[in-house]
């Protein structure tokens, strides 16, 4: 059952928030996130933006970040090897996945950093640990939590409240935004939430129950005031969210109408800076040409519009998006035409002020790992860039140890 769901039965029905102080836990704890700390070593804005999105399923890193140039690329992939004369070509060594043209673009105007062979130590080809992996930035599980989840704690007890700092578009929480206090609201669609604050007899009956009086200064009032606080935000994004229509046209697939309405957030809650969203179907095991075609298009086609999109509305200072996946495939093809469970692969950093190009080694096929490329850059790495320099976070803090930073910045 979704989050969202529970609430709405929640509201209705009544029984699980009894008398204002067994709210839902998303509505009781969000409120403790806030203001963007400066970053050690240089001044950050307070209102740039975080947007994360993952490509669950295991992206093939070699047939989107392509070393054309290589031979060894071509004989260990005879039938899903993309031919060079298809190849978007961003130097006399590598290239993008035809697919990603509008991706190449934005690559000339230096609005693209791809980070190359970012994996962790021991990688795990398990889809589900290597996503916690990811998620918790954790590969020794040893930190609890999620790293923007660890993130917003961090923040939460360096400012005041911010009902909206993060919110994520998923049918769940995804374990990196979970928080040891700090709680962010999840949504399908920018229309639950709509439904969730324009349904008047829900919003009035859960105002009636938060509104109960409590002692002033008890833990009670504590709660109810924050409570109030989150429904007020969430409100007033309600209606904020009616009044920007999208320039840009997006595709009615999940990528086009996940950044579609991450660029409805962005131009309409100022104090939005993490926005958390995830799409499927990576794991191409089969048939691989045709589904990474369709996927990588259709993310190309959707992340172009987007930055166009925060041009237009005067954002695009303040933007960055950075894509993951929880591994890359095999070196060589399968007998299927497809490829298998590997282990490093490319990042992406896509905005106006992040540092274009290709930062690290170009993969090298001729010094494998059981099959696999050898992570030459830990994704922490590019997760303590972003803390410290971007989001004005405490990298140490939310990792748990210092990580050299990627120059992407």
């Amino acid at each position: 059952m979704s989050e969202l769901i529970s609430r709405r039965d929640a509201i209705k029905r009544g029984g699980l928030i009894a008398v204002g102080l067994v709210a839902p836990r998303w509505l009781s704890t969000i409120a403790e996130a806030d203001v963007l700390q400066v970053a050690k070593g240089g001044k950050i804005a307070k209102d740039t933006v975080l947007v994360v999105c993952q490509f669950s399923g295991g992206n093939d890193g070699l047939n989107t970040v392509i070393p054309y140039a290589n031979k060894l690329y071509y004989q260990m992939r005879p039938t899903i090897g993309i031919e060079e004369d298809k190849v978007v070509k961003l130097n006399d060594q590598m290239g993008l996945h035809p697919a990603m043209a509008p991706l190449g673009e934005l690559y000339k105007q230096g609005k693209v950093a791809i980070v190359q062979n970012v994996g962790y130590p021991q990688p795990n080809r398990s889809h589900f640990k290597s996503m916690d992996i990811w998620q918790s930035a954790s590969p020794d599980s040893k930190l609890r939590y999620g790293w923007i989840g660890r993130h917003m704690d961090f923040v939460a007890g360096h400012g005041t409240g911010n009902p909206v700092y993060a919110l994520g578009l998923s049918t769940e929480k995804p374990l990196a935004l979970a928080g040891k206090t700090a709680s962010v609201p999840c949504f399908a669609s920018l229309a639950d939430i709509q439904a969730m604050i324009g349904d008047p007899d829900s919003e009035r009956m859960l105002r009636a129950i938060q509104g109960m009086d409590a002692k002033p200064g008890s833990p009670e009032s504590v709660v109810q005031q924050a409570n109030k606080t989150a429904l007020d935000a969430m409100d007033v994004l309600a209606t904020q969210l009616q009044k920007f229509t999208p320039k840009q046209t997006y595709g009615t697939d999940p990528f086009g109408q996940g950044f579609k309405q991450i660029s409805q957030l962005i131009a309409t809650s100022p104090q939005t800076r993490i926005v958390y969203f995830s799409t499927g179907g990576f794991d191409t095991h089969a048939r691989q040409i045709d589904t990474q075609n369709k996927l990588l298009g259709n993310f190309a086609n959707a992340v172009s519009a987007f930055q166009a999109e925060m041009e237009a509305c005067g954002r695009a200072d303040k933007v960055v998006v950075l894509v993951f996946s929880e591994f890359g495939r095999r070196v060589a093809e399968n007998g299927s035409q497809g490829t298998d469970h590997g282990a490093a692969g490319p990042m992406l950093l896509i905005g106006k002020k992040v540092k274009g190009g290709l930062h690290g080694a170009n993969p090298d096929l001729a010094n494998l790992m059981n099959g696999d490329l050898k992570y030459q850059i830990d994704f922490r790495q590019v997760y303590a860039s972003t803390l410290d320099t971007w989001i004005g976070g405490d990298s140490g803090v939310v990792l748990g140890q210092q990580f050299q930073h990627v120059d992407v910045y």
